[in-house]
Formats: structure tokens, C-alpha cells, sequence
């Protein structure tokens, strides 16, 4: 079960005007319980008296940097009103104690250094954070492997770990291509000129992404829908593409379709987290059954509670549930059992769910 813990923050570094990076000290005793894979994500929470507040940022450095000097990077990009990202990127200091749960996520990989495979990352914006993760890690960890990026931004001067990347391109330049595409920049090149779409994707395909065993996307929602079509249009298989988002906010919700007459019924719903069960009263419409079940248990895992970040994943025993949105579980996954409890209401009298 994913746990809070207090780190201490290492650094700040400035990445654009309105991104940073922010590093945390993992002491050695943690460094086992931290330990993660790239792509994986990290949650951050706030308490003000009554008021508590969580936000996902994912993880951009390597298990290597933490293995060896107990350190955990995030990307951080300020939002607009955007209260936590604002303390993040303009309060924060060194030296400072952030609460920061466990890494989580099923995005990205595990490096194999006996693999030998051709990898394609396609991201925009901040969602270059888990994507420089992966693409630092295969680099190091499989002298076999290669990489190939497409990174969207409006100007240079937006994109984050501008330097990190050339780094990578310096170090690596036969196996790592480096795709800048600039929306509001013009470039010599038409691949590299306006917004990554369909045509742009056929093109990297077609050359430096020929080849190429796994797609990972990772950006705003309509980057990875487009991606992700465009993709499985060209013929790659759907098991081949892995996608993260980080907004969705333009994306539709999924009717819940409950009948008027089912309206004003509840479900009894009993949880079972950290080994004790639980049985909650969840309406049919109405609040999550995550919801209901924070009032008596505030130890259940979340984060975004937007379907994206999967940290509330839990398996249903017995009865039904439906899901309003889901961002975050593979086809195997929801043939499994496995539900996003922020966005689940009961559709049966009696619903029995485990945490993961």
C-alpha cells in the first residue's frame, strides 16, 4: 500500500520561465520503499488545518540517481490559478519538508539490459518528465537499445529539460534522435514546424521510427488521442502504444446511464484496504464510491481523482461497478477487475472491492 513519507527538498532548478525541477533527499532506510521504475509518478500532499490537498508530478530522473545518491527528481510547470503548482514553482525552498507518497503508476518500462529494441516517445510539454526518464534509462541501461523522441512545444523557449535532452544526444548520438517540433517557431524543416500530428507521426514512422517495438505518449489529452490513432491507423498494435496523460479536462466524461427510477438507491459497498474491511452506503448517482468511502476510511489511496493518475486502483470481488472516466487502466486491466474507485458507482445492491 502506498505510503506518505517526509523528504527533504535537495534543489530547485529553473527549467523555463515557468517550469522547475525539483529534487528530493531519499534517505537510505526509504531508498527501497522509493524505488520505481521510469514513467512512474510521485503524489504530493498538502495539509492546512482541515484542508488537505494532493498532486501527481512525475518522476524525470533515473533509479540510478536514486540507487546511488538517494536522490528523486519531479517536473513541475506552474498552472494558471494553479495554487500547488504555484507554491512549487515560486515558494518552495531547499532545505524544506514535502509530504511525497510512493511511487505509483503502470506507465513506462523496466530497462533490460539484455534487450536490444528501438523505442519511439512522442510527448508534449511537461509531459517530457516521465519521457526523459525513460529515454535516460533505456540509453544507460541497454547498450543495445535505441530511442527516438518527438517533443512538441509552442517556442524554445518553453521547452523543459532542454539541456538534460541535448545531454542524452551528446552522449548517446547514435542511438538517440531528438525531434524538436516547434507549433509557433518556424523551422527549416516542415516535420519540425507547427503541431505533431497524424502526418507528422506517418513521417517518423516511415524514417527514425522505423522499426520501433514500443510507443510511449505522454501530454494533453488531445496530443495522445491524436498519437494514438494515428498510430493504430498506420497498423501498430494497440498492446504496442502506452499513453499518460496529464490534463483532461477537455476530454468527455462517460455516461453512467442510471435508469430515474435507480436514481435515489444506494449500494452497499464493502472495501478491503491495509487488511481491514470496511462497508459504506455508495448511491447509485452521486458521489464515487471513493468518495463514500474517504468519510470513515481517510487512509484509502488517491491522488488526482480525475482517472488519470491510478493510484485508487482497486479489484471488484463481487457485484458491478462503472467507471466515468478512465485514463489510467489498460483493456487487460478492466478485464481483470481492476476499477479507478474516484471514478466507480455501484450498479448492484451489494459491490465488494479490494485496494490495490
Amino acid at each position: 500500500m502506498s505510503t506518505f513519507a517526509k523528504l527533504s527538498v535537495a534543489s530547485i532548478e529553473p527549467l523555463t520561465a515557468d517550469a522547475v525541477a525539483v529534487g528530493f533527499a531519499v534517505p537510505v532506510e526509504l531508498r527501497s520503499e522509493f524505488a520505481f521504475h521510469p514513467g512512474q509518478h510521485l503524489t504530493l500532499r498538502r495539509i492546512a488545518g482541515d484542508d488537505e490537498d494532493r498532486r501527481t508530478y512525475s518522476i524525470c530522473s533515473t533509479p540510478t540517481e536514486l540507487a546511488e545518491h538517494g536522490l528523486l527528481r519531479i517536473g513541475v510547470k506552474r498552472v494558471p490559478a494553479g495554487s500547488f503548482s504555484g507554491w512549487l514553482t515560486e515558494t518552495l525552498s531547499v532545505g524544506e519538508l514535502v509530504e511525497v507518497m510512493t511511487p505509483a503508476g503502470h506507465f513506462g518500462l523496466e530497462p533490460d539490459p539484455g534487450r536490444a529494441r528501438k523505442v519511439g516517445l512522442i510527448a508534449a510539454g511537461s509531459g517530457i518528465t516521465p519521457v526523459l526518464s525513460i529515454a535516460a534509462s533505456i540509453l544507460a541501461a541497454e547498450p543495445a537499445s535505441e530511442v527516438v523522441l518527438l517533443f512538441g512545444n509552442r517556442t524554445s523557449a518553453d521547452v523543459m529539460f532542454l539541456e538534460p535532452l541535448a545531454d542524452l544526444k551528446n552522449r548517446y548520438p547514435s542511438r538517440f534522435t531528438l525531434l524538436h517540433v516547434l507549433s509557433a517557431e518556424p523551422q527549416l524543416s516542415e516535420l519540425l514546424s507547427g503541431r505533431i500530428d497524424a502526418a507528422k507521426i506517418a513521417t517518423l514512422r516511415a524514417g527514425p521510427g522505423a522499426g520501433v517495438s514500443d510507443w510511449f505518449l505522454c501530454g494533453p489529452f488531445g496530443l495522445v488521442t491524436a498519437a494514438r490513432d494515428a498510430l493504430l491507423a498506420a497498423g501498430v498494435a494497440d498492446r504496442s502504444i502506452h499513453a499518460e496523460l496529464f490534463y483532461v479536462g477537455d476530454a468527455p466524461d462517460q455516461p453512467l446511464e442510471v435508469a430515474e427510477s435507480d436514481s435515489a438507491e444506494v449500494s452497499e459497498v464493502t472495501v478491503t484496504l491495509a487488511g481491514r474491511t470496511s462497508t459504506v452506503s455508495v448511491p447509485y448517482s452521486g458521489p464515487s464510491i471513493l468518495d463514500r468511502v474517504l468519510a470513515s476510511r481517510p487512509d484509502a489511496p488517491y491522488a488526482c481523482k480525475g482517472g488519470v493518475c491510478g493510484t485508487c486502483r482497486a479489484r471488484v470481488r463481487t457485484g458491478e461497478v462503472r467507471m466515468t472516466r478512465n485514463y489510467a487502466l489498460e483493456p487487460d486491466e478492466i478485464a481483470a477487475g481492476l476499477v479507478l474507485a474516484c471514478q466507480s458507482h455501484p450498479v448492484t445492491a451489494e459491490v465488494e472491492l479490494e485496494f490495490r
